[in-house]
């Protein structure tokens, strides 16, 4: 009886262990890297002025997206001449802790780091725009391990700062280095020792995404000039599709349309392609299903969903459909958004930080809501957590109450 009793408690523990990492967005697009919330019970209608505000926090430069875990928030900000990671309690906005992370970062598209946290149980990886890599404990922030990229694996930060997120893909940390002889790297989490190198080039702007077609693990990286798929184990090349951008600005992250598409876009008046994956690791290919430019993702990622596409054709908001790069509807007063996935619905901020509910449906742009939440320039993904939005832009952090 008291074995049966034991094992009821565990089962219990268990249960509400997952539930509550369920509610979490450890890492940059949410927990599946798409964009995609499995969250219900939101307001499905807001209310005039908006939902409410729980709080308000200071926080310095940078575009680097809120990872939310077990109830803490994770970023990256620039303060005076140096970048620090922060985590901060979701509840509340208090600061927890903050670690300096080398030094500050500026161009003339904004200062700051660019790359979202990457929480995997104790542990949060973080990526500056200079190209240092870093594991962190997540209760206090001490550093585990670090590498200098550009020492480790000669890095050419690109123009705007490196700004793709680390991967974490079973024991290993997937990152796009940019290096002349390791475009793509994969190191043991543990302890940040080289596990694989592959390819040669520019970085791009993009995260990696870990997919699984015809049985096959493969990562696709995004890179300055072409799309990679390589075996996660190995760093071996399946397949390349050339893909070539002014200044090299590939941004968006590849969004994956199971069981075997990926779907490519990027701005600068290039457009988006869907690619189907065939055959297996001893033969694959990516061949082209479509292409034209109604989608061009300059930074923010499209949102997979019912078979159409949602995101940010340059400055204007789009449904298109995925068979066929249809565009169903339109609008253009956002400028260059972002947008995330919740409960039937897309939670669209605005560059400008007018924050907005829009009904996830291909038959027309049908607004449920909107709030001015920032005045100044927005370009960091909302977070989604537990019934709260989490949103920052480059002096402060918030918190929304989204839950019904």
């Amino acid at each position: 009886m008291i074995h049966k009793l034991i094992a009821g408690v565990v089962v219990l523990g268990l249960a509400v262990t997952q539930a509550i990492r369920a509610a979490d967005w450890p890492w940059f697009r949410g927990p599946e890297h798409d964009g995609m919330s499995a969250e219900t019970g939101l307001l499905a209608k807001w209310p005039e002025g908006g939902p409410k505000v729980l709080w308000r926090t200071p926080l310095g430069k940078g575009y680097s997206g809120i990872s939310v875990s077990r109830g803490r928030l994770y970023t990256m900000f620039d303060d005076g001449d140096q970048t620090f990671v922060g985590c901060f309690d979701a509840a509340t906005g208090k600061p927890m802790w903050r670690t300096a992370a080398g030094r500050a970062f500026s161009d003339s598209q904004g200062d700051g780091p660019r790359s979202t946290p990457t929480v995997d149980g104790s542990t949060v990886y973080v990526l500056t725009a200079h190209g240092m890599l870093y594991a962190l404990g997540t209760e206090e922030g001490n550093v585990l391990w670090e590498r200098d990229l550009e020492k480790t694996f000669g890095t050419k930060v690109p123009q705007w700062g490196l700004s793709g997120s680390p991967v974490v893909a079973g024991g290993l940390l997937l990152v796009e280095a940019g290096g002349s002889d390791a475009l793509m790297v994969a190191l043991n989490k543990q302890n940040g020792r080289e596990v694989w190198r592959s390819g040669s080039g520019k970085a791009g702007y993009s995260t990696p995404l870990v997919i699984e077609v015809n049985g096959v693990e493969q990562a696709v990286f995004f890179t300055a000039k072409s799309v990679y798929s390589v075996a996660v184990k190995s760093g071996q090349v399946y397949w390349e599709v050339p893909w070539k951008t002014s200044y090299d600005v590939n941004a968006a992250m590849p969004v994956f349309v199971a069981p075997d598409r990926v779907f490519i876009s990027s701005g600068y008046d290039v457009g988006a392609a869907m690619f189907r994956i065939t055959g297996d690791a001893g033969a694959m290919k990516a061949t082209e299903l479509w292409r034209n430019r109604e989608m061009k993702n300059q930074f923010s990622t499209s949102i997979y969903s019912g078979g159409h596409l949602y995101g940010f054709d340059d400055k204007t908001l789009k449904c298109i459909d995925a068979a066929t790069g249809e565009t169903k509807w339109r609008l253009r007063d956002l400028g260059h958004g972002s947008l995330i996935h919740a409960d039937g619905r897309l939670v669209v901020l605005g560059d400008r930080g007018q924050l907005v509910l829009v009904e996830a449906t291909p038959e027309a742009f049908k607004e449920s809501g909107r709030m001015q939440i920032f005045e100044g320039k927005t370009w960091t993904a909302p977070s989604l957590s537990g019934g709260k939005l989490y949103l920052r832009d480059e002096h402060e952090l918030v918190a929304i109450d989204v839950s019904s």
